[in-house]
């Protein structure tokens, strides 16, 4: 048989792993020590330089999954991004983002990047044109999220990178809501690879960490920055990523058939507006998602229509959760308006198509049909509500 690169579930089941020599054990050791020796040795490890061996064994797993040559681990989705924006920026220098990015990265620019000399550029599209019309004579990055968060809107990768490669700059991508099953962009030519490991990677809404892949070469110069600014995860949490990307793999192809089903249910309800869905053929992205995606996400939004209160819909669910966080195993909602764009003004939000009645889906693992029953039950009160308003 014709020998090939390993799938998915066999990467992140064995890719990485550590081998337990003293007593064959089926699972990866922990080696819990901050202290090693310096003397007659290979490498001098030290937590804060990344190089523990359940770090590297880990490292090795996120660069196999994203299809690129390193990886580092951190202590936060944050950690990892700021790390690797500070490698390639310094005072003097500019960078361009989408305007559709994490909320935490879009304050870490426009609340520090100003104290340390970095100018910057947020676009208002997503088309070759709003990128290139704001690269100037000393850019140094192009920085997108895609699918975009909350709207599910999709960026065209291939685009990106040809156009950074004509003007000599470095690519980063955002690639939590897509997570490796779904899209590995250093195919599509982008540098380096971010995510919040907090999330698909971790899984079941226990583990905070960051990660990023790219070339030995980028790798190589975030880790200069990195070593210095700390960030390191420890090395206890490491396994338990480790552990949890074994099944990332099922997981995730659960949760994006969950996700497609309750999208196409939700298009067919009456007190439903709108439905932001990129694996939804009525998505006008979802040509390109097609493209560049083997998976559409677990991640979907919609809108209620404008006399169905929100709130109320949320807290008639009985099984799907309000939370924060997402892509853990367990379905949740919440309130883009209300948690992760707060702090853009009711009018920037509603530029940005982000209103008070929409809700951000996460799909976990559960059966579709108890989802489905639980939303349906949800809207039903709604509308009984509604009902009762209009009849006092």
């Amino acid at each position: 048989m014709k020998s090939k690169s390993p799938g998915i579930n066999t990467i992140c089941t064995h890719t990485g792993q550590l081998m337990d020599e003293q007593h064959k054990g089926s699972v990866s050791p922990l080696y819990m020590g901050t202290s090693y020796a310096y003397e007659n040795v290979e490498i001098k490890r030290y937590p804060r330089y990344f190089n523990t061996p359940n770090q590297e064994g880990l490292s090795k797993k996120i660069a196999a999954l994203e299809h690129c040559e390193a990886g580092l681990i951190f202590g936060s989705g944050m950690a990892a991004i700021s790390h690797s924006l500070l490698a390639f920026l310094s005072k003097g220098d500019h960078v361009v983002l989408q305007k559709t990015i994490y909320g935490g990265s879009y304050n870490l620019v426009v609340e520090e990047f100003p104290k340390l000399g970095i100018a910057f550029d947020f676009t208002d599209g997503f088309s070759e044109k709003d990128f290139s019309e704001k690269i100037r004579e000393n850019t140094k990055v192009i920085y997108i999220e895609t699918p975009s968060n909350p709207l599910m809107q999709i960026t065209d990768l291939e685009m990106i990178a040809e156009l950074a490669k004509r003007h000599g700059l470095v690519t980063m991508i955002d690639n939590t809501f897509a997570s490796p099953v779904n899209q590995n962009p250093a195919d599509f030519g982008i540098d380096v690879i971010l995510h919040s490991a907090t999330k698909y990677m971790g899984g079941h809404s226990d583990i905070c960490a960051g990660a990023v892949a790219a070339s030995e070469e980028n790798i190589a110069k975030i880790w200069e920055v990195s070593k210095n600014l700390g960030g390191s995860l420890s090395d206890y949490t490491v396994w338990l990523l480790e552990r949890s990307l074994k099944t990332m793999g099922l997981r995730v192809k659960a949760q994006n058939s969950n996700a497609k089903r309750i999208a196409r249910w939700l298009e067919k309800q009456e007190l439903v507006k709108k439905v932001y869905y990129p694996g939804l053929k009525s998505h006008p992205d979802y040509a390109l998602a097609k493209k560049q995606m083997r998976g559409y996400s677990g991640m979907l939004s919609f809108e209620l229509v404008d006399s169905a209160d929100p709130n109320e819909f949320m807290q008639s669910l009985k099984l799907i959760k309000q939370s924060m966080s997402l892509a853990g195993v367990e379905t949740t909602v919440v309130s883009p308006a209300k948690t992760s764009h707060a702090l853009l003004g009711p009018e920037e939000r509603l530029r940005q198509g982000i209103s008070d009645n929409l809700i951000r889906l996460s799909a976990g693992i559960e059966n579709k049909a108890d989802l489905l029953a639980d939303l349906e039950q949800a809207l039903a009160a709604v509308s009984k509500e509604q009902v009762q308003n209009y009849t006092v």
